[in-house]
Parts: C-alpha cells; structure tokens; sequence
C-alpha cells in the first residue's frame, strides 16, 4: 500500500479501482487522488497488466484511457464487457475525442472523463461506479442464496437494542435441546426467528416442520399433528405420519398456538415432557427426539389466566421466551430492513435495485406500520417494481412523538442508512450528507453511533 493509502488507513476503503493510463504522470496522479478520497487503487500501465487482475469476482470498477499502445482502451472495455458485462467501465479520453467517447458509450462503459479533468470528478464518478458494482455482487449473491435453498429472509437485519438482544439470545440458546415461545405481533417475524434458531443449532441437517394452529381445521388437527393408524377413523385407509413424528431429529414450529384447541393441548404436553408421539388409532407410543418453538401473538399468561390455554403448557413453554418488537419500537432499523427488502425485490424479480430518496426514508421512518416487518418487506416489492414510492405520506399515529423526537429519529436513521450504504466509510458519510466532519462526530456521540458497527 501506499504512503498516501496508509495514512487513509483509519477510513473504510471507498471501494476498489483499477487505474489503466500508459502515461505514468497521469497515472500517478490518478492514483493519488483516488487513494485520497479512501479507493484500494490498483495502478497498471497497461491493458493486459489489467486484466490479469479483471473477473466476475472484481469487486470495483476500471477507469482507462482510451489511446495506449498494443491494447486500446476500446478493446480492453470490449474484452472486459466478455468477461463481466455488470462491471463498470469508466473511459478516459482526450480532448475533441467526442466521437471515441461516443463509441466507447455505445459498447457499454459506465462514463467518460475528458482530459484534463479535476480530480473531484474522477473520484465521485468512480464512487458512483464503485456502488453499482457493490449492488450487482450483493443481487449476485442473493440469487445464489436463493438458487441453494438459503432464504436470506432468514437474516434478522438490524443493529436496535431489541433486536441486538434477540440475537445474543438465539446465539445462546440455539445450539440447546431447549424448547422456546417466541412472542410477537402479526408480521414481526416469528418463524424467521424460529428458522434461525433451527439453522444454528445440531439439527440443522434435520427437519424443519411448521404447522399454523390457526389456520388448521380442528376437524383433522388431532390427525394432520400426532398422526394415524389405518382405520382409526372413517377415511383412514393407511397410516399417516404426523408433524410431530415428522419432525424427529429436527425442529417442530408451532405457529398461532393460542388457536390450538384445549383438548389437544394435553397431548401436546405429554409430547413435549416425556418426547413421545401416540398416533390415533394406536396404543404404542413412538419416541420422538425433537425440539418444539412455539409462537403466539397474544398473552398467554393471560389467556392461561382467563382460562383459554392451559397454565401447565404456559408454564411448560415458558422457559426460552424470545420477545421480537414491533416496527414502530425500532424504527432506526426500518432504512437498513428496506435496503436489505430492496435487494432481495430485485433480485427474485431480475429487476435493478432502487435507492430511496431521504424523502422517501423519512416518509418510511414516520409511519406505523401495522403489519411490521411483513408490510415493509410488500411496501420494498412494491417500490422496486415501479408501482408506488417507498411509502406514502406519514399517517397521524406518528404525531404520538414529538417534532423533535420525530426530526431526531429520522436524522439518527439517515446517518445509519449512509453508513451503512458507504461501509462505514466517514469521508463517503460526511461527503453525502455534506455535513462538517466535527459535526459528524458529535451526532455519533449523540445517537450512540459507531463506524465499525457498519464495517463489512
């Protein structure tokens, strides 16, 4: 690295940048004035020196003069283009080459530079190619996620204090036999949780089984839980398998079980005590090595009390209690959760991820948000295809804070949403907020705000 580099070293990099100029004057130059402004250069006098370093996996962008010897910087961005066409591509050209940097437009560069050009140019050009770039590889490795079977919803995105918790008690937790009750409001998502918890634990390998005890007939959920023997019923030619059974060496989630009838609930606990499985039908008990994480939405303590569920299943679920808060309690979270919702938008429907206006993070930080995360995620599918802004207009329920703890939230949210976009690079921050440096350090002070929190 550079003497120039190195005493950038406190700053994240911008990005990183492939300079190509045979001239070493203006390379050099380059080079100087994009390790300033914080870019990893890698400096080459030439075209084939460069793409020694070029592939899909090149995580910046390449500038290049269009006029070298051997290799042009034409055939370069034509050789470039066959190796990673999203790789963007800015052209230098000299004075009165209008109709080079025409052609070089046509043939898919990013952007041309004309000789002599100020170095702020050069650097907010390369900064804008650098942020394309960190888009494509991040759809890129989400549609590899989603073409493994990874859902990146399992993610829990945020850096609130609730949700810091939720995830140290999972880290805790998850590699244990413990059952779990995950508490939280419709759309919060309960299942993400227990997904994450089933994906870090020993039994990861093994099933993961869901079952909605809402949206299960009483009529078949004896059946369609504990299973059946053939003929225990009218209907029940053969024998069949239930969820529990089914989630042997593996995970079983119980979702809504506020809704699960009283009379099953017995069962339920004699299966989560002693771990064994009686199908209808049967007089032998099938053991069953599994871990069940219940979710409910309502207060089951109260509900126990009120005689709707039953206190000694309350009691027996209520050992892990995983609480998820609502969206309006974290609201610093909802720019980071929208540009993570924006990217996997993008990426299941092909489509180039939009980057939200402050307006329209302001808008998206004022409002309620009924449905939570779930609203949010629809509200994101919704803005990348083109069919509404990020979010309408503020509804009255945000009138419940203050102007200023209103101008407050949103100020605190902007400046995580800017880290978080550069990195964790301040000069980038500073530079799009355009904000004075001290000024800068003082509201990370203020909101209790750390850089490395948003280094990658």
């Amino acid at each position: 690295m550079s003497q120039t580099a190195s005493r950038n070293a406190d700053l994240q990099d911008a990005g990183s940048v492939l300079f190509v100029d045979d001239e070493r004057a203006v390379r050099l130059a380059g080079q100087q004035a994009l390790e300033l402004a914080g870019f990893d250069v890698t400096a080459c006098d030439g075209a084939e020196r460069a793409l020694r370093h070029l592939g899909r996996d090149w995580p910046g962008c390449l500038v290049t003069d269009v006029r070298m010897p051997q290799m042009d910087g034409l055939s370069l961005l034509a050789k470039v283009r066959d190796l990673d066409p999203d790789l963007p591509v800015i052209v230098i050209t000299g004075h009165g080459d209008v109709p080079m940097a025409v052609e070089a437009m046509r043939n898919g560069a990013y952007d041309f530079l004309e000789k002599p050009f100020p170095s702020d140019r050069l650097t907010e050009t390369a900064r804008r190619a650098v942020e394309k770039r960190r888009l494509v590889m991040e759809n890129r490795r989400l549609r590899a996620q989603l073409a493994g079977g990874v859902d990146p919803a399992g993610t829990i995105v945020g850096r609130t204090a609730g949700i810091e918790r939720l995830r140290a008690t999972i880290s805790a937790v998850a590699d244990t036999d413990a059952d779990v009750l995950v508490f939280g409001e419709t759309g919060t998502g309960k299942e993400m949780v227990a997904r994450a918890l089933h994906a870090a634990s020993g039994r990861r390998k093994n099933p993961f089984v869901a079952l909605n005890c809402g949206a299960m007939p009483e009529a078949i959920f004896e059946s369609e839980l504990f299973g059946h023997e053939a003929g225990a019923f009218t209907g029940a030619a053969k024998r069949r398998i239930g969820r529990i059974e089914h989630a042997g060496g593996g995970t079983l989630f119980l979702d809504e079980i506020e809704s699960m009838p009283m009379h099953l609930q017995v069962k339920l606990l004699r299966v989560i005590q002693e771990r064994v499985v009686e199908p209808l039908g049967s007089n032998e008990q099938v053991p069953v090595d599994l871990r069940v994480v219940a979710a409910t939405k309502a207060d089951l303590r109260q509900a126990a009390d009120a005689g709707r569920f039953r206190a000694d299943l309350y009691y027996r679920l209520n050992v892990v209690v995983l609480t998820i808060p609502p969206l309006r309690e974290r609201r610093d979270d909802i720019p980071l959760l929208f540009q993570h919702f924006v990217l996997q938008a993008a990426s299941r429907y092909n489509r180039e991820p939009r980057t939200p206006s402050r307006d329209q993070l302001q808008r998206l930080m004022g409002q309620d948000w009924p449905g939570n995360v779930r609203e949010l995620r629809n509200a994101a599918d919704r803005f990348v295809l083109g069919l509404e802004e990020a979010a309408p207009a503020a509804e009255p329920a945000a009138a419940a804070l203050s102007l200023a703890e209103q101008v407050d939230l949103f100020e605190k949210g902007l400046i995580q949403s800017e880290l978080a976009r550069h990195r964790g690079s301040v000069k980038a921050t500073i530079e799009a907020l355009s904000v004075p440096r001290k000024t800068f350090y003082d509201k990370l002070k203020r909101y209790g705000l750390s850089r490395e929190d948003f280094v990658e």
